[in-house]
């Protein structure tokens, strides 16, 4: 009985196993006919978007343009212009009876009589334009207050920092002396805005003395001193540019961004100042900030130098770059 009995499990399990096989195989058949379907229709789909996409292209290269009708010439003549003389634009002196042009002075005389007036106005018309001709109105020459009499003051303000009201307080005597003696402009500081205020004078002489005074002003606020600052106001050709280290490389943060910092200046300013003495600028390095007051050609150099130095470029590979940049601009110059 117990062997009949496991015989018969056994063929129950087996035939159960077969079952259970057998609807496995059927559901991977029809999952791979699914698939099958799918990938043909896929493609089905792109091979008409292709075909449509060809059809727009075929259609955008006809192009109909629409032949302009040409105008009739008309018949009509125009008439031709008549050239003008010298001598239509020019006043002469005409007979009453007559109406001819007179041609001489002393006919001109006889016709108009013995009045003064009329003499006068008949030597006018015949005298030539020479610089002793009693006619010729004299006026007297311009001056700088004909000038300047209906211009109106112009103005700049230049806005300071917080942290830099107390640098200004200190140098203000050293700022406003070449302001207002040499550049013979006004100004003054307003507190409550926080801004130094430069005017112009019935005394100023160069247009461009106020420009070169808010520079100036600008310069000092910017951290430079004031002996580099006071050569925008005798130089036409100084400039100052600003930038920031993110300006060259985003990516720098933390302790990334304190070493890049680190490179620019060097140990104790060794590096900040060989640029500056290569280059002939001046550089102020304020935390992220960089600020560079030169000449445009030495600009472009120094800043070159600086942002090789930020991408992590070592210090002794940037001095012989200079060296060659430098040695160049002296070729040229």
């Amino acid at each position: 009985k117990n062997s009949s009995l496991v015989v018969g499990v056994l063929v129950l399990f087996r035939a159960h196993t077969h079952k259970e096989l057998s609807r496995f195989t059927l559901a991977r058949e029809r999952e791979k006919r699914d698939l099958t379907s799918g990938v043909v229709l896929f493609v089905l789909f792109i091979r008409e978007r292709e075909r449509e996409r060809d059809c727009n292209k075929s259609a955008k290269r006809i192009t109909y343009t629409k032949v302009p009708q040409r105008r009739r010439r008309s018949t009509k003549k125009m008439p031709k212009s008549e050239k003008k003389t010298k001598d239509d634009d020019d006043d002469v002196v005409v007979e009453n009876k007559t109406g001819n042009p007179v041609s001489s002075k002393e006919e001109a005389m006889r016709i108009i009589g013995e009045k003064e007036e009329d003499k006068n106005a008949v030597m006018s018309l015949f005298s030539d334009v020479n610089p002793n001709d009693p006619l010729r109105p004299i006026f007297a020459p311009l001056g700088k207050q004909n000038e300047k009499k209906g211009e109106k003051a112009m103005y700049r303000k230049v806005n300071v920092p917080s942290h830099r009201l107390s640098p200004l307080k200190e140098h203000w005597m050293a700022l406003y002396t070449p302001v207002t003696k040499q550049m013979k402009i006004d100004m003054r500081m307003n507190l409550k805005l926080k801004k130094v205020e430069l005017k112009t004078t019935d005394q100023t002489e160069d247009e461009s003395a106020l420009q070169k005074s808010a520079d100036f002003i600008q310069a000092f606020v910017l951290g430079f001193e004031i002996q580099d600052a006071v050569a925008l106001l005798r130089l036409d050709d100084l400039y100052l540019e600003c930038f920031e280290v993110k300006d060259v490389k985003q990516t720098l943060r933390g302790e990334h961004m304190s070493r890049g910092i680190g490179r620019l200046a060097g140990k104790s300013g060794k590096t900040k100042y060989t640029i500056e003495n290569a280059t002939r600028t001046r550089i102020v390095i304020a935390d992220q900030h960089i600020r560079i007051l030169g000449s445009f050609q030495n600009i472009k150099v120094a800043r070159n130098a600086l942002c090789a130095l930020i991408m992590g470029s070592p210090p002794g590979k940037v001095y012989s770059r200079l060296r060659t940049v430098t040695a160049r601009l002296a070729e040229r110059f």
